[in-house]
């Protein structure tokens, strides 16, 4: 098996008007990123357009491309700019937008770092989709190809009057667009060239209500909507017609009202017989309960993912995620009575109000629970905090890199002592990624210069320098009557909140 195409494929059109799908990566994360193949399935499904889908790591195109009229670029990462460009390089289009004539395609990109924040990318694609591409990507292609016989000019006059259209040159307001999501979101094509192999996703629900006060994904997918219980099983049997891996994706996923009963429908086929593999995305403690853990071990599961962030309940707290330790040792409790194997924790180093404190209650929690849970595998991993636009707290400015590194250095240490594994992210890394976030116009030559050259953490450096102040963009706290690059996006809630949110958690640090 390479694919099967869960909906009506035809590879024999005759259609004028030709798009390149791109995704910035290799095949293999293309083929396991739920939101690209939704797009590239939608365009797909209409006789009057050809596309096709591009990777990082493509070797030949069907479609040659001075035959193609747009590119779309879907961009999950910050990072995912560097080899947006340097695709446009191989194919030799030129990457500023004000290189290219009007022999040269129409390049717009979207994706979750596109919404929060398209301004440091603002000079290299015609215009951006701010908010849910379910629809609004089919509406923008449509409009494409009904005004191919205008200039470039005429159609982004077109394109920015659409909400949910940000056209740099002529949008000054754009409302970020959000969906219903009436139906499921799904894997349309299974393929064992995917990183996740054979698999089917199924997209249950969208958003986070608990909104912790730096998480992206729960800000820009406000609010919280659900799937029906019957729209998900009968996406479940679909996906199982093809294979028996399933995975369940989503922010909030176990605040779904009926997710016990998913799991029970899930339990209950394997069962009876049905051999199905089951992963689910990262789940809340608050909400882990015996019948997610049971159907997840007789789906073949030993170990999963759970977020506490934070060692301490008071920075817990000021982050929003209102867990007490006696919440943790309950997950533990019913992960261990029913059967997994092991259990990961997630944290975050260097979050705003941090102190030593904390990261000692980070080491006795994890001390408490290696000695409470003999023989059962616990481990850690870490990222560093990166302040994120459309957050409340996208003010906040990280703590130096050498700061951070030493933080990393004492936890590394303290849990080896105990036997606990940790993981940890490069903060020299996470700090180009704050730039990137909190970034704008200004990083055009910078980003430009990276993108022909090697990603390297020299490089990072040697590029700025007597250029641009990166500082600025990742460490500074900035003032809340300060103008951001992102302000002109309409999305809810709104920067009034946001500040009021940012206020409010952040006094929490004295609620010891």
């Amino acid at each position: 098996m390479s694919e099967i195409y869960l909906y009506n494929h035809n590879i024999h059109k005759h259609a004028d008007f030709n798009v390149w799908l791109a995704f910035p990566g290799p095949e293999s994360f293309a083929l396991s990123t739920l939101g690209y193949l939704w797009l590239y399935k939608q365009l797909d499904e209409n006789e009057d357009i050809n596309v096709e889908r591009l990777y990082a790591d493509t070797i030949k195109t069907t479609i040659n491309k001075n035959d193609v009229d747009v590119i779309a670029f879907s961009l999950s990462f910050d990072m995912d700019i560097f080899t947006a460009l340097s695709m446009l390089k191989k194919y030799k289009i030129p990457q500023l937008t004000a290189e290219r004539d009007e022999n040269q395609p129409l390049l717009y990109a979207g994706g979750p770092v596109i919404t929060a924040n398209p301004e440091p990318f603002k000079n290299f694609f015609d215009f951006f989709v701010i908010g849910d591409g379910d629809e609004l990507n089919l509406e923008i292609i449509k409009v494409c190809k009904g005004n191919k016989d205008k200039n470039k000019d005429e159609l982004l006059k077109i394109l920015a009057e659409i909400d949910g259209v940000y056209v740099p040159k002529y949008s000054n307001v754009v409302k970020k667009i959000t969906s219903k999501l009436a139906k499921c979101v799904y894997t349309p094509i299974i393929s064992d060239k995917s990183f996740f192999p054979n698999t089917f996703i199924i997209e249950v629900e969208r958003g986070c209500a608990n909104r912790c006060g730096f998480c992206l994904a729960s800000y820009l997918n406000l609010p919280i909507r659900f799937l029906s219980y019957d729209e998900i099983i009968s996406t479940i049997e679909l996906g199982l017609k093809y294979t028996n891996k399933l995975a369940l994706l989503g922010a909030q996923i176990t605040a779904h009202p009926q997710f016990k009963e998913i799991c029970k429908y899930i339990y209950e086929k394997i069962s009876s017989g049905k051999e199905i593999s089951l992963s689910i995305s990262s789940m809340r403690i608050d909400a882990f309960c015996p019948e997610v853990v049971k159907t997840l071990v007789a789906a073949g599961q030993k170990n999963t993912t759970l977020a506490i962030e934070a060692g301490s309940e008071r920075l817990r707290r000021v982050i929003n995620k209102n867990l007490t330790e006696h919440q943790i040792f309950n997950a533990i409790d019913i992960a261990v009575s029913n059967g997994l194997k092991g259990l990961k924790f997630y944290g975050m180093i260097g979050l705003p109000t941090e102190t030593q404190n904390d990261l000692d209650e980070m080491v006795q929690l994890a001390t408490k629970i290696k000695k409470s849970y003999k023989g059962f595998d616990i481990s850690f991993g870490f990222s560093t905090f990166v302040p994120k636009a459309n957050t409340p707290f996208q003010w906040i400015g990280r703590e130096d890199t050498k700061i951070l590194e030493r933080k990393i250095e004492y936890l590394r240490k303290e849990l080896h002592k105990i036997g606990v594994k940790a993981q940890f992210s490069s903060p020299k890394w996470d700090y180009y990624q704050a730039v990137l976030s909190r970034g704008d116009d200004k990083l055009t030559d910078y980003i430009l210069n990276l993108s022909n050259d090697e990603q390297t953490l020299g490089n990072m450096k040697k590029y700025a320098k007597n250029l641009l102040d990166l500082d600025h963009y990742a460490l500074k706290t900035y003032n809340y009557t300060e103008k951001l690059p992102w302000d002109f996006i309409e999305i809810k809630p709104g920067k009034e909140f946001l500040i009021e949110e940012s206020k409010r958690l952040l006094i929490k640090e004295n609620n010891i």
